[in-house]
């Protein structure tokens, strides 16, 4: 069969990105889990055309809450031209009802264990309505297709060591999406990240770890970071604030070419942290934290998350002011999302806080969704909009700019890119969309077609 395997993407600035950093990792570890008699693309909405008119008998579509209406518009377009459609991804597996009203099947889970057979019946042209993935033990996953990429992502090499997070954060769907904690052989992980057939120096350089939490099992990242040190790579992941305590940790990140990792810091409330079930993070620690890491000349990156019951609009706008003292190099700003699978969610359905006439679009981390505590929806909107300004500002731009002249080469240059990034925006006026100013996205399902039978 042809595949196309298509990520989902819906613009969530005004004017669009710059410049796209990195892929997600599905598409292309899709493709490699795709057996050889196939012939499969992978195309990424967010930076590629989509062929209306492909040839392709079997159309993979994977997306999350925030691009459903992208998604349902896909699966719509190529129905109408009788094509097989399946859906997959986070909104597919907490949302199975509506999905299956868009897609001739779906997939819920992690799809690895399912994959082969949803391709075998595809060709029989006898799809079953569900495909329910069990977690994958992480052995024997191929190579991605890194080959299938387009060359508009600044950074391609993305892969995973590990899937899973031991910790339970009310916001997250990690623990119902992923549950677990799981590993892959270190021999793997190491030949992935040798992988160095790219164009350019950067490209074969950089290793971005798509993990929720990498260095969680100690004897483990400490074993793989052994055994990355002779590759010569720079990498960068996401951790858990601990990692400043653990000094044999953060020496062998730095001796196996960190340059980044991101931190889950979410608020400086300690309620705020309580109702994030994130009590790991002390907020008088922060400083400490941030300085342990950036002593080994790492960048360190943090989320910030706007619309805790405890905010008020004082208390997110000082966010901006905070995350400068604690010395963070690229902050990730966003607004608190009730998605499916998480206990935020039920939580807020409980308390009747869900705004359920407000679409999909508004669930892509730069809108409000839900009735807050404190906080009208557009008040807690137009905080997080001042908030976004006042840490993109050209003077905190360039003081986290000139700070990161301290770090090494890698870590600087990470730095000053993604700072550059967004200040630009900024300077431009691209800021994250309002979505209540545009037209209401509604997309009606099709009715029933029944799809063709692949060319053997």
């Amino acid at each position: 069969m042809k595949i196309d395997i298509i990520i989902a993407y819906l613009q969530r600035y005004e004017f669009g990105h710059e410049k796209d950093f990195v892929p997600p990792i599905t598409g292309i570890h899709l493709a490699a889990l795709t057996p050889a008699k196939h012939q499969v693309r992978v195309i990424h909405q967010q930076v590629e055309a989509i062929d209306y008119d492909s040839d392709a008998d079997l159309i993979a579509i994977s997306f999350f809450s925030g691009f459903a209406n992208a998604a349902f518009q896909l699966a719509n377009a190529f129905k109408q031209r009788n094509k097989m459609v399946i859906g997959g991804g986070p909104h597919v597996t907490y949302n199975e009802e509506e999905s299956l009203q868009y897609f001739d099947a779906i997939a819920t889970g992690e799809v690895e264990n399912v994959w082969e057979m949803i391709l075998q019946d595809a060709e029989k042209g006898a799809l079953k309505d569900i495909y329910r993935g069990t977690p994958c033990d992480m052995k024997n996953l191929p190579t991605p297709r890194y080959d299938l990429l387009p060359n508009k992502f600044f950074i391609k090499k993305v892969l995973q060591a590990t899937r899973g997070c031991p910790f339970t954060c009310s916001f997250c769907t990690v623990p119902s999406l992923n549950p677990g904690f799981r590993l892959r052989p270190i021999e793997d992980v190491i030949r992935d990240a040798a992988y160095d057939d790219f164009p350019y120096w950067w490209q074969r350089k950089v290793v971005w770890f798509w993990d929720d939490n990498l260095t969680i099992r100690r004897p483990y990242i400490k074993a793989l970071l052994k055994e990355m040190i002779p590759l010569k790579k720079w990498w960068l992941t996401q951790a858990s604030m601990d990692i400043a305590k653990d000094t044999e940790l953060l020496d062998l990140m730095k001796a196996s070419g960190c340059i980044g990792v991101f931190l889950g810091i979410e608020s400086f409330g300690q309620e705020s942290l309580k109702d994030a079930n994130k009590r790991q993070n002390k907020i008088e620690h922060y400083k400490t934290a941030v300085s342990e890491i950036r002593k080994r000349g790492i960048a360190v990156m943090s989320g910030f998350i706007a619309g805790f019951d405890h905010d008020d609009y004082a208390a997110i706008v000082n966010m901006a002011d905070e995350l400068m003292k604690i010395g963070i190099d690229v902050p990730f700003l966003s607004i608190m999302t009730p998605f499916k699978g998480t206990s935020l969610y039920e939580k807020l359905k409980e308390e009747d806080r869900m705004l359920d006439e407000r679409g999909w679009n508004f669930y892509n981390g730069y809108n409000v969704a839900f009735q807050p505590k404190n906080l009208t929806p557009l008040t807690l909107l137009q905080a997080h909009r001042e908030l976004w300004k006042r840490s993109f500002s050209f003077k905190n731009s360039l003081i986290r700019i000139i700070r990161g002249l301290r770090l090494r080469r890698g870590a600087f240059l990470l730095t000053f890119f993604m700072n550059s990034f967004y200040c630009l925006k900024k300077l431009r006026g691209n800021y994250p969309i309002d979505m209540s100013k545009r037209a209401a996205i509604q997309v009606p399902p099709l009715t029933k077609i029944e799809p063709v039978m692949a060319a053997e």
